[in-house]
């Protein structure tokens, strides 16, 4: 993954930013709307797109693109420099492949202390037990 690659993909729109906030919110657009087309991305190889597909679906849109806003500042250019911020942590968390399981069994000895602390309890349980009066 080459990130100053995909900086340069990354397509940003500055939007008024909502609620309150007097007249300064009302004449700025300070929040930015960060968009990334992961279909036509050359940064990304066809095995990380196809990981991120999956890992992001909720996330993407019909046209397989991700869409981030920031409005938590008032300066355009910091929301814009955390919403890049923001955009490359998704994608280096996404990308990390899980590790395969391995399948194992359970040893000689577990099974031996595990059968022998049933039978503990069962007494135990047993004991508990109203005496039948027959």
């Amino acid at each position: 993954m080459n990130t100053s690659e995909i900086i340069k993909e990354l397509n940003f729109k500055a939007i008024r930013s909502s609620g309150a906030g007097g007249q300064h919110v009302n004449k700025v657009s300070s929040k930015i709307e960060l968009t990334f087309n992961l279909e036509n991305s050359n940064a990304l190889s066809d095995r990380e797109k196809e990981l991120l597909k999956t890992k992001l679906s909720s996330k993407l849109t019909k046209e397989n693109n991700l869409i981030l806003f920031c409005d938590e500042t008032r300066s355009q250019h910091r929301n814009k420099d955390l919403a890049i911020k923001r955009f490359l942590d998704l994608l280096k968390t996404n990308l990390i492949r899980p590790k395969n399981r391995r399948k194992t069994k359970p040893t000689k000895g577990s099974i031996k202390r595990k059968t022998e602390n049933k039978k503990r309890v069962s007494v135990k349980k047993a004991l508990r037990r109203k005496p039948k009066l027959d």
